[in-house]
């Protein structure tokens, strides 16, 4: 049986990068015949949301790339979870800072900027979208779109996928 590796996008309230980055991400392992190997999931730093749904205009701009996320549900990320994932995501320097600041000595999770993995991009953000227009939301989807391809990408090397 193959080895499953599992990986946890983060964000602030979990319903608009960290849900866009899970249901990309999903798409993309699919259409990779990688799903028995792939695990996701999405998570917040804070539980404003806990068991909504992701943002509308979020699943708006990803449904007009054929990408499903109505089922994703905000969660806010737990201890287990730095144990339970092989990877965590940071979507900005702020997720990054409360990973560090919360992580748990000795646990197995590597943490990583989401944007780490792209190699010819100068942005280190993925932007929050949600005080904005449908165009931030847009502009988040095309960088979290090369971003789960550079991850992939990577992670097929890494894992020998």
């Amino acid at each position: 049986m193959e080895q499953k590796h599992k990986i946890l996008f983060l964000c602030t309230g979990n319903i608009c990068r960290s849900p866009t980055a899970e249901a990309c991400f999903r798409h993309k392992v699919r259409a990779a015949g990688l799903g028995s190997v792939l695990r996701y999931d999405s998570a917040g730093t804070h539980g404003y949301h806990i068991g909504s749904p992701p943002d509308s205009r979020s699943i708006k701009v990803a449904a007009s790339q054929g990408i499903d996320m109505t089922d994703l549900r905000a969660r806010k990320i737990k201890p287990s979870d730095y144990d339970d994932f092989d990877m965590i995501l940071a979507m900005d320097r702020s997720h990054m800072d409360y990973l560090k600041h919360d992580a748990v000595k000795g646990q197995r999770a590597e943490l990583h900027m989401f944007l780490d993995f792209v190699q010819d991009g100068d942005v280190i953000d993925v932007p929050d979208p949600y005080y904005g227009g449908m165009a931030g939301f847009e502009h988040v989807l095309q960088l979290i779109d090369s971003g789960c391809d550079s991850l992939l990408a990577h992670l097929r090397k890494k894992w020998d996928l």
